[in-house]
């Protein structure tokens, strides 16, 4: 069997250097994830939300990108789970997106709020049935005595609900609003680029002079 201290992969699939990427770091992003949604990564719009809570220990999950422009990186979960209540603690957050087919890496820092009712309306009712009747069904990040519940849950609200349920007023959209991104490309020997971006204190994320782009070393 192969020792886990002796796996290793030699990067060398692209570079990543200041003259070819762009000034305003979202543009950056939405190349990257095009590009790994035209190469047919598995999930390209996974991506790990780290959050800290009131205790001081950071937790984090896999969520899924539903949404970004110029005001940032927009999700939607339960606002009583875990990640909400610690969010609603503290407003700072964390995503990183990693695809490893391509060699890549994109960290993401900032402040978080809530997307609108209205935002977070339409994308509910765009939503699979089964995935709206799960949004009331699932207490999340409760205990609760087993699956069961869920499936007796969705029962429930299937009945009361039919075709048409509502955006339960505890589920909606988040939405991180960037200071700070990291590009990270994979090198040879170890020397990899890393290029992150800074936004200027008191200025917009959304005005691409307001960023400071600078070489990190790997």
């Amino acid at each position: 069997m192969k020792q886990i201290a002796d796996l290793r992969k030699s990067y060398e699939r692209a570079e990543l250097n200041e003259s070819a990427s762009a000034a305003d770091p979202m543009q950056q992003f939405d190349l990257w994830l095009n590009e790994a949604i035209q190469s047919e990564l598995p999930e390209p719009n996974a991506m790990t939300l780290a959050t800290v809570g009131g205790d001081l220990r950071p937790s984090t999950r896999v969520v899924l990108i539903k949404g970004y422009d110029a005001r940032g990186i927009v999700w939607f979960t339960n606002y009583q789970s875990r990640k909400g209540q610690q969010i609603a603690g503290n407003p700072f957050a964390a995503l990183q997106f990693h695809w490893v087919e391509l060699e890549r890496v994109v960290r993401i820092e900032g402040r978080v709020e809530k997307v609108s009712d209205t935002e977070s309306d339409t994308y509910f009712h765009s939503r699979p049935l089964d995935s709206r009747l799960g949004a009331w069904a699932s207490p999340q990040s409760q205990v609760i005595d087993g699956r069961g519940t869920l499936v007796a849950n969705a029962a429930k609200y299937g009945a009361q609900f039919l075709l048409q349920p509502p955006r339960p007023p505890h589920w909606g959209g988040y939405r991180l609003v960037p200071d700070q991104w990291e590009f990270w490309q994979g090198r040879k020997s170890r020397l990899h680029d890393r290029l992150r971006y800074r936004l200027h204190p008191s200025a917009s994320s959304s005005d691409a002079a307001s960023w400071v782009r600078e070489r990190l070393a790997p």
